[in-house]
This record gives structure tokens, sequence and C-alpha cells, in this order.
């Protein structure tokens, strides 16, 4: 009976300590990716109004945070291997933290262009680690739950932005700012123990790649592929849906907000729902349904003017930018089951090949809407396609390979 009783409380304490491993996720995504990236969106007219930097100079300096998502994306294993995944990951939450109070105060656009970039970092750095650290102490059938779990914190981040954001505003733009690095703190600490023990990165024993290997690595090509196409896909409904409600269709800049709360009330429900389909039916059934989902939602967004019709839409199109995470991993730990070193590089350099393509992809659609005249709806119409393209290369690739994992 005392063995028993022992074994239960040794289970639930292990059910625990994985909770807290997964709250400490949500957390960093939430502060490094949700609230890095996405709290700057409704902060851009405020921050023009406020005569803080010049109107080019906000579009400058929001740039700046994707050029360090990407940078964080290439470093975030090196800094690991020095410093440990759990260490590096409370690193860049502290960062991001100094990064919104650094923010509060308008010095220069150099300085704001430096702390933009280094929550940028700290961004892809989470990007890259945080799912490495905690999936490998969750069960092997709750992982895309697991995953799906702390990737809703760049949901919330993404409905924060349009919800706390502008009550904040109403306190004033500094004040705002202090207000996100107050939030910020707090998640930091309450999540300060909560992280895995800390252990280096390990790295992987030389081997002779074998055959088997050799097909796999062309499917491992393929996920990149993939994911850069669904990068260049969420490009234009994430930076141009506010515009396109507000002046495409004249509906003024109040309800622009309103569906870009739809958008995030999307992105809240995107990660656990992809995650569990994920778990449930498989990593490719999950791209290829989910996928085709997408290209149905922003090819009828580019064709459609009912605002209520768009409505729904948008919180279908707002859940593929956090729910494609889960699902990428999904189909990482497919490919390569029961080796978490290599499904850490290999998501690694998923992340840093998706940073880089958002990135490609966020100046040339902006290229594209100056010399279109601004046609938000041809943007939309080549979102879909490259989204179209993910279900084409995931059918037709594995034709041209030994391999069909």
């Amino acid at each position: 009976m005392s063995t028993d009783a022992s074994l239960s409380h040794t289970a639930v304490r292990g059910r625990a300590a994985v909770w807290r491993h997964i709250f400490a996720g949500f957390s960093a995504s939430l502060v490094g990716i949700g609230l890095a990236r996405f709290a700057y969106t409704p902060l851009i007219p405020p921050l023009i109004q406020a005569h803080w930097f010049a109107a080019s100079d906000v579009v400058y300096l929001g740039a700046a945070n994707l050029a360090g998502y990407l940078l964080g994306a290439l470093l975030g294993r090196p800094v690991a291997h020095r410093l440990t995944n759990t260490h590096t990951l409370r690193a860049m939450m502290v960062l991001v933290t100094l990064a919104f109070l650094a923010c509060a105060f308008p010095v220069s656009v150099a300085w704001f262009f430096v702390w933009r970039l280094l929550s940028g970092v700290a961004g892809g750095m989470i990007m890259v680690l945080v799912a490495a650290t905690v999936l490998p102490h969750v069960p092997p059938e709750r992982k895309g739950l697991a995953s799906g779990a702390i990737f809703l914190g760049l949901g919330v981040g993404i409905a924060a932005s349009g919800t706390i954001v502008p009550l904040l505003l109403n306190l004033g733009l500094r004040n705002t700012w202090i207000g996100i690095a107050m939030l910020s703190a707090a998640l930091t600490l309450a999540t300060w123990s909560g992280w895995p023990p800390a252990s280096r990165a390990h790295v992987q024993p030389a081997h002779t790649p074998s055959a088997a290997t050799a097909d796999n690595a062309s499917t491992i090509r393929l996920l990149y592929a993939e994911y850069a196409l669904m990068a260049l896909g969420l490009v234009p409904t994430m930076v141009f849906l506010v515009d396109f409600i507000a002046r495409g269709l004249g509906a003024g800049a109040h309800v622009g907000a309103a569906y870009w709360i739809l958008y995030g009330a999307g992105a809240i429900f995107g990660a656990p729902v992809y995650g569990f389909v994920a778990d449930r039916f498989g990593g490719r059934f999950a791209i290829r349904v989910l996928s085709l989902l997408q290209v149905a939602a922003v090819a009828a967004l580019a064709l459609s003017s009912n605002e209520i019709v768009i409505g729904m839409l948008t919180l279908v199109i707002g859940s593929f930018p956090p729910g494609i995470v889960p699902m990428m991993l999904a189909r990482v730990h497919e490919v390569v089951p029961n080796d978490h070193v290599r499904q850490h590089k290999i998501w690694s350099r998923a992340t840093t090949t998706f940073a880089a393509a958002q990135a490609i992809a966020g100046y040339t659609y902006s290229a594209l809407f100056n010399t279109s005249g601004g046609s938000h709806r041809l943007l939309f119409a080549i979102g879909a396609v490259a989204i179209a393209f993910v279900i084409v290369v995931d059918y037709v690739a594995p034709l041209f390979t030994r391999d069909r994992a």
C-alpha cells in the first residue's frame, strides 16, 4: 500500500513539474515573441502622433525586430551550448524586459533600433530553444498538445497587443512601455524556477550516414521548404490585414483595430488546436489539411468585401502563425523520432529558414504593395498561392525520393 501511495505521489509530482515547464515555455513565447513583436503594431500610430520618431523611422524600427529574430535563430544553439538552454532562456526573458523598459525613453533612433533588434534576437533564441528544453520532459503521446500549449503564448501575445496595449495607452505612451516591461518582469520571475534543470546541449557523436539517413535528409529539406513557404504565405495578412480593413475597405482605424482583436482571438486557439490535430492524426496530415484550410481562407479574403465574412475569415487566418509551430514540430518528431539532439538541430535550422523567408517576404511584399498602387488583394492572393505550394510540395516531392516518411 505504502509503495503504491509513494509511486502515485511521485507521478503527481512528475506531472506538476511537466506543467511548470510548459508554463515557463508559454511565458517565454508570450514575452519574447507574442509581446516583443506584435505589441509594436498598435504602438505605431501613437509613436508617430507623439512625435517620438518620423513615420519612416517607425517603419524602419519595426523591421529591426524581424532582423533580430533571424540573428537570434542563428545564435540560439551556439549560445545555449555555452550557457545551457535554461540559463539562455532566462537571460533572453530578462533581455526582452530590459528592451521594453529602454523603449520607454526615446533617446534616439539608434537607441530604439538597438533595443528593438535585441528584443528580436531574444525572440529568435526563445523560438529555437524553448521546445527543445521542455518537450523532452513530456510523454511522447502529448508532445503535440504540449507544444501547442507552449506556443499558445504567441497567440496570447497577439491578442494582448489588440486589448491590453490600447488600455495601457490611456496612461500615456511611456507608461505603456513600462507597463509591458512590468508584465514581462512578472512572468520572468514567476517562471524562474519552472524550467527543467540546466544542462548543456549535447553534441551528437559523429557517425557515418546510412542510406536511410540520406533519404531522411531529403524529407528534412522538404520540411525547410514547406516552412519557408508558410512564412511567405502568412506575411501579407499578418502585416496588411488592419490596413486593408481601415483604408482598403474604408472602414476606419477603429474597425481595423477590432479586426486585429479577432485575429488575436484566432491566434489563441491556433497553437493548441493545431497541436491537437498533429497529435491525433499526425504531422503530415495536419500540414496538408490545415494548410488547405488556410488557402481557402486567404483566397476568400482576397475576394470578399463583406465585413461579417471577413471577420470569420480573420479568426481562421489568425490561427495560422502560432498554429504552424506545433504542427511543424510534430512533423520533425515524426521524421526524426527518439533523437532529441537531432530534432533540436533540425528545428533550429527550420526556425532560421522561416525567419529568413519572413524577413525577405516583409520587404518584398512592401515593395509590391507600393508598385501595385496599394493592392491588398494582390498580396493576399500571392499569400494563398504560397500556402497552396506547401500542399503541392508535400504531395509531389516524396515521389522523387526514396523516403516516404
